[in-house]
């Protein structure tokens, strides 16, 4: 009998009685008629093999196109940059041509500034850049300084969007001193304790262009634990902030510390969810003060992973300031960067943890304030960095997919990603400004992706499960609606992207209103020998690169015949897009 995905909704009975008459017909005229008249549900078996070997390899699919079971926020894939850019420099390369162009491919988006050193950020509004930049090599810090002044002029006289093209032997000048700041970053996040950092106005007016020229909405984090002496929010620096961003008329949205919960580790003083309360209240009048910002966005609280203190803090919280956010914010993730494994990536039981993590975070939110918008507000596949030629590999692209099809079937409206470039190996750029697996797959993502969720519903042959041995399913499948800013497709399309975790090839074949439509293939595979550890990425066998800096690569279709079997090589990702389907979900 065939048996729903634990993945995907449940069948109904209707619709499931259908199918496994489909599905048992099949496997009986394979018993009564020759291979050339053999069902189009199953393959003829070879060299005495029994009949229904080869059908277990079958998965029957079918999406429920009348209605959306979620419409998720239109920046549903959004991004995050960690303030530490500004301790090792690359803050002051926001303006390279090319990782606008980047950033750009993934907008619109949402743009968190934020991470561990929010809470020890402090604004000086003065643009001195030299007197507040961190330490360097002495040998060549003075021209390198003078460079990024001499940058900065040029980029002031041009209007509108700023953007540089910096010469090779500054770029190779700034990879070396952010090695050598990595070492001290490092340093500060195993140890958990941090030193501040200045934000200054000109830092500010880089970090806003870099948002604004990519077509990036703004979330400035701000410190939560400049405190004063009765442990009451001292809120002297972020009111000069928002006054020099008012006068600017940037369009920033707020939020106000990160991982509260983790404090007392941090810093030795804990800030409970009263507190907590108290200081989001402040700052929503303190923006209200302020008439650029009076409906500015404010979300919060950032809590950390979902264990006991978050979710105590939490459901403070939203009890006391609830209705003070205009989302919930709340940290995920998945393992200890320092001892992961390739292997890591692929253990259903850990991409499963994610679905628990939700359910526990939208109980108390909906406790309180039922209907408030959920935000994945920083995630990342490991902490502590993540690992190197793991973490930032075709690998983890089972983790960053999954991820994104579970919060989406499970409501989550933003999923902000830790981090578009920077400090650690979690990052979608390199420091080369090259692109790695996990931005490829987020460019196709973004590209067919839309916000309206559909429910999926599979059935298939499967060989019976051993005593006592947990069966988990290794074929994630997820449906949305086609994105409406892709032009090369009308409105109706259906998208699916299907993540095959099996170390065998796994056959799909399109059922119900899915038959017999055109459907263009997407398939996305590791290239070169690394394997799984592969930096680089085909597109139905081509090699994704830029053409230039100011160009991405157009992401070609394969195109399947109406009625064709998906077939899904082993340990891959696929995004198929059902053509003119017309779909009533998706034609509003």
């Amino acid at each position: 009998m065939p048996r729903p995905s634990p993945c995907v909704s449940p069948l109904s009975s209707l619709w499931l009685a259908s199918l496994a008459c489909l599905v048992v017909h099949s496997v009986l005229s394979s018993t009564h008629t020759s291979s050339s008249s053999s069902s189009t549900y199953q393959r003829s078996g070879a060299s005495g093999k029994r009949s229904g070997f080869m059908e277990r390899t079958l998965i029957l699919l079918d999406v429920n196109t009348r209605s959306p079971i979620r419409v998720l926020n239109d920046n549903f894939l959004s991004l995050q940059l960690d303030p530490s850019i500004i301790k090792d420099g690359w803050l002051d390369f926001l303006s390279s041509k090319r990782l606008v162009t980047l950033a750009r491919g993934l907008s619109p988006a949402f743009l968190r500034f934020g991470g561990k050193r929010t809470d020890f950020l402090q604004f000086n509004n003065q643009k001195n850049l030299a007197k507040f930049r961190g330490p360097g090599p002495d040998y060549y810090l003075k021209n390198y300084e003078d460079d990024i002044v001499r940058s900065d002029i040029a980029l002031d006289k041009q209007k509108g969007c700023k953007v540089a093209n910096h010469p090779d032997i500054m770029l190779e000048l700034q990879r070396e001193k952010a090695a050598s700041t990595q070492l001290v970053l490092l340093k500060e996040q195993l140890s958990n304790i941090y030193s501040n950092i200045t934000i200054t106005a000109r830092s500010l007016d880089k970090l806003y262009n870099f948002a604004d020229c990519a077509g990036l909405h703004l979330i400035l984090g701000l410190n939560a634990l400049h405190r004063n002496p009765d442990n009451s929010w001292n809120t002297s620096s972020t009111l000069s902030l928002l006054k020099y961003g008012a006068g600017k008329k940037y369009n920033i949205s707020w939020e106000l510390g990160n991982e509260p919960n983790a404090y007392r580790s941090m810093v030795g003083r804990a800030v409970n969810s009263s507190q907590l309360a108290q200081d989001y209240t402040k700052l929503r009048t303190m923006l209200q003060s302020v008439r650029y910002y009076h409906r500015a966005h404010l979300y919060g609280p950032n809590a950390g992973r979902p264990r006991r203190n978050a979710i105590l803090l939490l459901d403070g919280f939203m009890k006391n300031a609830g209705s003070v956010v205009d989302a919930v914010t709340w940290q995920h993730y998945y393992m200890d960067g320092r001892v992961t494994k390739v292997e890591d990536f692929l253990k259903t039981r850990l991409l499963d943890t994610l679905t628990e993590q939700i359910t526990k975070v939208t109980k108390v939110v909906n406790t309180h304030t039922p209907g408030k918008k959920v935000w994945l507000g920083g995630l990342g596949p490991a902490w502590a960095g993540g690992t190197s030629n793991i973490s930032d590999t075709y690998a983890a692209g089972f983790l960053w997919m999954n991820t994104l099809g579970l919060a989406a079937l499970q409501g989550i409206d933003v999923v902000l990603r830790h981090s578009f470039f920077g400090h650690g190996y979690t990052r979608l750029v390199d420091q080369q400004f090259n692109p790695l697996p996990d931005y490829w797959l987020s460019l196709v993502f973004k590209r067919l992706v839309g916000p309206r969720v559909l429910a999926v519903r599979v059935a298939g042959l499967q060989r019976k499960p051993q005593p006592g041995r947990v069966i988990r399913d290794k074929l994630r499948i997820y449906a949305h609606c086609t994105s409406s800013y892709s032009h090369n497709y009308v409105r109706g399309s259906i998208t699916i992207y299907i993540i095959n975790l099996h170390r065998s090839r796994k056959k799909i074949k399109l059922a119900g209103t899915l038959r017999n439509n055109t459907v263009h293939q997407y398939l996305l595979q590791p290239l070169g020998t690394d394997g799984l550890r592969a930096k680089f990425v085909q597109l139905n066998g081509e090699k994704l690169l830029m053409v230039d800096d100011e160009t991405l690569p157009e992401l070609k279709p394969k195109t399947l015949r109406a009625g064709r079997t998906i077939a899904m090589p082993p340990m891959t990702i696929g995004f198929y897009v059902v053509k003119n389907i017309n779909a009533y979900a998706c034609r509003r």
